[in-house]
């Protein structure tokens, strides 16, 4: 969602003039611990500075649109605002203006760990301030005890058959939970639609804390025998309650790469297909349940969100053709041979980035630190040798360099979770920190509903002529 894809702690600067998103520096947190009161005060602020920013600057142009781009998915397009994340081309993705690394080192940590508590993500992305350890507690705590599912949605999920898809299980349960709505039930009585971040933000806060419930039964019920997912401790963390029912692995350091997992994949600012159709269902008041649903849905798809798991799948078959020890000419011939058949490398190339995707980065640092022998991990490490340059040789690429699809795979299955088509139910959980804070500020901002113009390929010839006279 990005008209100029500013951050809270940035400046908007056009014809000179600059407008701060966010007056409080974003070295300093809010005092108080309820995530709410924070968001209000954020809210009232920003709403003025941005009416008084498009009274000023309404009909500024800031972008052109060309036919490939209409023809070409909207590619570049710019026409939309998201405020919690910036994906530049050249350096990668910002969280309210820090990049992952900032993130790894500033946002508070689980005692004795290293790696950035989702929890800390989200304060940051809804408030644009790093939170304090107290705040990030406040959030644990709040999220563990609105975590208990509905009856009718743990019979749903308990009575799905195995053969359905883990995505369309998470979309259908999330898509139930809308009987709880508090939104719904706040606009069915008339609230006034100043109130209505409110009530997203509430329908947000439970959502966000069932959803690793919702994930963990999906995954005992379809791989587990439907074992009992345990119980939330509320004294623990997100992560650690969601490795803890998951069950697959206990151990502390699956527990670290869950929460940088949960913390990277959480947002990729506003045109991806899954932060798209959230904000696009939602701009309808639709409520958060639905919205995110939706996303879900487009996360589910193989140009987006299944991409991990045919990375894996072309490993395997690397594998399978070569063996274990794969020499580079070897591999650069199983490369050149995928290529020729009219497929990708998968995990390859990125719709906007042109380098080396920080999120693979920092999963390649955490697999140097934990697992620096493991075989699958030492392929990848050879895959990153070697297809770049092949890449580019080619001379058709615009991005050769991996992006986070091509590690995250690889460390799940050390850890034992070996079930690849559920990992994309992984990738949507952590999503839901992004989307859903991103949504709580459409309506605290008032955006409306979403409604671009579209013309037919006869009309746009038409324009086009009349452009080429003028």
């Amino acid at each position: 969602m990005s008209l100029f894809r500013t951050t809270a702690s940035k400046i908007l600067e056009i014809n000179q003039v600059a407008v701060p998103l966010w007056t409080a520096s974003r070295s300093m947190a809010s005092s108080s611990t309820d995530l709410k009161c924070v968001v209000a005060e954020k809210l009232k602020q920003s709403g003025e500075e941005i009416k008084a920013f498009k009274k000023q600057h309404g009909s500024t142009i800031v972008g052109d649109v060309t036919v490939d781009m209409m023809y070409g998915g909207m590619r570049g397009i710019k026409a939309l605002v998201t405020e919690t994340s910036v994906l530049d081309a050249d350096e990668g993705i910002r969280f309210r203006g820090y990049s992952i690394p900032e993130c790894q080192k500033l946002l508070p940590k689980a005692p004795g760990g290293s790696e950035p508590l989702p929890e800390g993500l989200f304060w940051l992305l809804i408030t644009g301030e790093i939170p304090t350890p107290e705040q990030v507690k406040w959030v644990s705590k709040s999220w563990a005890e609105r975590a208990e599912l509905p009856s009718h949605v743990v019979t749903m999920l308990n009575n799905l058959p195995n053969t359905v898809h883990p995505m369309t299980q998470l979309a259908s349960a999330v898509a139930l939970l809308n009987s709880e709505s508090q939104f719904v039930q706040a606009y069915s009585k008339g609230v006034h639609k100043s109130q209505y971040w409110e009530y997203t933000y509430e329908d947000s806060m439970n959502l966000i804390a069932k959803l690793p419930v919702i994930a963990a039964t999906i995954y005992r019920n379809i791989y587990h025998g439907g074992n009992q997912v345990g119980t939330i401790d509320t004294e623990r963390d997100w992560s650690a309650n969601f490795t803890s029912m998951l069950g697959a692995n206990s151990s502390e350091d699956f527990t670290e790469l869950m929460r940088l997992y949960l913390t990277i994949h959480s947002d990729h600012e506003g045109g991806n297909v899954s932060a798209h159709t959230t904000h696009l269902v939602g701009s309808a008041l639709s409520d958060p349940y639905l919205s995110f649903s939706a996303g879900m849905c487009g996360l589910a798809g193989p140009l987006h969100g299944l991409a991990n798991q045919e990375v894996l799948l072309w490993l395997e078959k690397l594998r399978e053709e070569v063996g274990d020890s794969v020499t580079n000419d070897q591999l650069k011939e199983f490369i050149l041979k995928t290529l020729k058949s009219g497929q990708v490398v998968p995990g390859y190339g990125h719709a906007v980035l042109r380098k080396t995707d920080p999120r693979y980065t920092c999963q390649r640092e955490f697999a140097l630190k934990h697992l620096p022998k493991d075989p699958l991990f030492k392929l990848v490490s050879q895959v990153f040798d070697v297809v770049p340059p092949v890449l580019n040789a080619l001379g058709k690429v615009k991005n050769p360099w991996p992006n986070v699809d091509a590690h995250s795979g690889v460390l799940l299955q050390y850890y034992g979770l070996k079930e690849s088509n559920y990992y994309t139910v992984l990738f949507g959980v952590s999503r839901a920190l992004g989307v859903l804070a991103s949504l709580v500020w459409d309506r605290g901002l008032g955006l409306p509903i979403e409604r671009p113009k579209s013309l037919s390929t006869e009309k746009l010839k038409e324009l086009v002529s009349k452009a080429k006279a003028a």
